[in-house]
């Protein structure tokens, strides 16, 4: 199967994540009770990057909310429900499920599905409107799986200064995984798009507690819709979508943040005009022509203009920040590279206050919209304190910057980042 610029079969792909790839049950699914707990084995560090705008509560220790089928991750809130992946989790290619960071917008998230009952239904400016059970989608359709990181649009915004509104983000607002699903075109398609469609507009399950507060509705331009990557996925990892990630489907868009990523997906609409809702018109914006990406020219204005696609960025995974090596212990350095969609085509780290700079080495490409692992050994030679600076660059040129380009939603925090450690 093609996975953007490499070509792996899935069977290998799972294998490589130790896990076996298990079919839907078509059946519905219950979520259970939330705890509040401190990590089993003891609490681990999570976060303490140093540098300017660093937020003094991610360099302490909890809290974790515990949810059925989650490992204890670090609560942002509980209403609605934002949990953070912890860092040592991203040391593998693949984010385990179990631990994929958790972000829901409005409280009222469904609690059971019952998938005899549940259609995914395709409608507005089409030929021929649809409806598709999970089975049928699964049967009708060609299967495609690719691997892609999933990154939410705040990631990283407790590190803003000034501080601005929005979840007060670590770097754990992301994840990268092998999802896999059908091609929203295949659907699309069957359906029959207007010659005049403009925009694709996607509603899922989830609701709010007031009456007033506006369905969180997503619009994405058609072409982007009928693009070969954007999926509409079932299974993450080789397991059926968890509940916390959206079960029973979701819609998947490679290169773009996760605010498109729509959970409990149920509906989609073709519209031949811009899609007004609150959560495109005035949510998820950034001054028009401050970042480089794909536009959204029929939701762009003079002003400002959606999010899109992510920038290029990187995260130190080994050692944590603040670990204690042993002088003369052979350490290596470890971490993770992503774009979107370009590809990662070098990293370089500096262990001298940014006055020199080496070229890692990359591991294994799993695709253009995955994350790229990257090595290399530290010198321990010498006592005393190391501060590590990383850097990646795309293969479009594109290279994470120095400075941050403040925004007042703090999006797109990708600054090379520095980490402390101690050789001793």
């Amino acid at each position: 199967m093609k996975l953007c610029a490499a070509v792996f079969s899935r069977r290998n792909l799972l294998k490589n994540l130790g896990v076996a790839g298990a079919g839907l049950a078509v059946a519905g699914w219950r979520a259970g009770a939330s705890t509040l707990a401190q990590e089993p084995g003891g609490a681990k560090p999570i976060e303490s990057f140093t540098g300017p705008g660093a937020n003094s509560h991610w360099n302490s220790v909890g809290p974790y909310l515990s949810e059925p089928g989650k490992v204890p991750l670090i609560l942002l809130t509980d209403r609605p429900v934002q949990l953070e992946t912890q860092r040592h989790y991203f040391q593998t290619a693949f984010t385990p499920n179990e631990a994929f960071y958790v972000r829901w917008h409005l409280d009222g998230i469904p609690n059971a599905v019952d998938l005899k009952e549940w259609k995914l239904r395709i409608e507005g400016k089409v030929a021929k409107p649809q409806a598709w059970s999970l089975s049928e989608l699964m049967q009708k359709f060609k299967p495609v799986s690719l691997v892609a990181v999933n990154q939410c649009s705040g990631n990283s915004r407790s590190r803003l200064q000034p501080r601005v509104p929005g979840g007060q983000w670590g770097n754990g607002a992301m994840g990268n995984a092998l999802w896999t699903g059908v091609r929203l075109r295949d659907l699309l398609h069957k359906a029959g798009v207007a010659s005049d469609a403009l925009e694709v507009v996607f509603n899922g399950a989830d609701s709010a507690v007031l009456p007033a507060t506006p369905a969180f509705v997503k619009s994405l331009p058609v072409e982007r819709a009928l693009d070969e990557h954007t999926l509409i996925a079932f299974e993450m990892n080789g397991q059926p979508l968890p509940h916390w990630n959206g079960a029973p489907a979701r819609l998947i868009v490679p290169g773009w943040t996760g605010t498109y990523w729509t959970k409990h997906l149920t509906g989609i609409r073709i519209e031949p005009k811009a899609f007004d809702g609150f959560w495109m018109k005035a949510a998820y914006r950034v001054p028009t022509g401050a970042f480089p990406g794909a536009r959204f020219l029929s939701q762009e204005t003079p002003e400002t203009t959606p999010i899109t696609e992510m920038l290029v960025n990187s995260l130190i995974t080994a050692p944590l920040p603040g670990a204690r090596l042993r002088l003369g212990a052979r350490v290596e350095l470890a971490g993770k590279a992503w774009d979107s969609g370009a590809g990662i085509e070098a990293v370089q780290v500096s262990v001298d206050g940014r006055q020199s700079w080496r070229e890692a080495t990359l591991g294994r490409d799993l695709g253009r919209f995955a994350w790229r692992e990257f090595h290399l050994p530290l010198d321990t030679s010498k006592a005393g304190p190391l501060q590590i600076a990383v850097r990646a660059r795309s293969r479009n040129g594109a290279q994470q910057p120095d400075r941050l380009t403040f925004n007042p939603s703090g999006y797109h925090d990708n600054i090379v980042q520095t980490l402390s450690v101690e050789v001793a």
